[in-house]
């Protein structure tokens, strides 16, 4: 049974850093694209970032540019999200999604297969 399993999720204040870690069991899924989404309260889920299956590729929403960064390591199954500079604007809750269609760095919900249960991330002012 695959399962992607989030953690590093938490309240924060407003200039913070987080460090979120997705780690997948089950199977592998090095040769294919991993992401993050991210939901808040009355709002539809959002795609934060993405990494195709070489690592090599990346897609960053634009609210998030220059602050966060994903990354994987493939011999952990894991993929990570680090995220500085934290604004209120950036709570949510975030999501992993893995994908075993594709292998570049999809940013549509459509292309995962498989989701995590979700992180919650509070930003303080």
């Amino acid at each position: 049974q695959v399962q992607l399993v989030e953690s590093g999720g938490g309240l924060v204040q407003a200039g913070d850093s987080l460090r979120l870690s997705c780690a997948a069991s089950g199977r592998t899924f090095s040769n294919y694209a991993m992401g993050w989404f991210r939901q808040a309260p009355g709002k539809e889920r959002e795609a934060v970032a993405s990494i195709s299956g070489s690592g090599a590729h990346t897609y960053y929403g634009d609210s998030v540019k220059g602050r966060f960064t994903i990354s994987r390591d493939s011999a952990k199954n894991t993929v990570y999200l680090q995220m500085n500079s934290l604004k209120p604007e950036d709570t949510a809750v975030y999501y992993c999604a893995a994908s075993l269609r594709v292998s570049y760095a999809a940013r549509t919900p459509s292309a995962y297969d498989y989701w995590g249960q979700g992180t919650q991330v509070t930003v303080s002012s």
